[in-house]
């Protein structure tokens, strides 16, 4: 059981905010009709609200992380965090093609200035 830090409670409001279709800005959660009360969570162990933890939790790697215990990684490409599941070392196909694109370009540069100095 750990507590949740300060940042780790602004980001969870940020997150319900910005991406629960179940939060209004004006009424708080619809369903239960009061605030949401993902707003006055403690610890990673409480229990979440089960619409945000099936739906919305999911698109927040480092909040996942925190409340399920994954650990994360930070991608070597674009510096997003994402789950640490298997030896990945980008978040991203993107991230991997770029990385791919700029390695083959520093190994042919190489090769080129040891090719010259001949």
């Amino acid at each position: 059981m750990a507590e949740l830090s300060k940042r780790d409670k602004q980001r969870i409001r940020k997150h319900v905010t910005n991406c629960c279709a179940n939060y209004s800005k004006e009424y708080g959660c619809l369903p239960l009709e009061t605030e949401c009360y993902m707003f006055s969570i403690g610890f990673t162990d409480s229990k979440l609200c089960k619409y945000y933890e099936q739906a919305v939790l999911p698109t927040d790697a480092e909040l996942l992380a925190l409340f399920k215990g994954i650990p994360t990684r930070i991608c070597k490409q674009c510096g997003q965090s994402f789950s640490a599941i298997g030896k990945k070392t980008y978040c991203s196909e993107q991230c991997t093609a770029e990385a791919r694109r700029r390695y083959t370009a520093e190994r042919v540069k190489r090769h080129r200035q040891k090719k010259a100095e001949m």
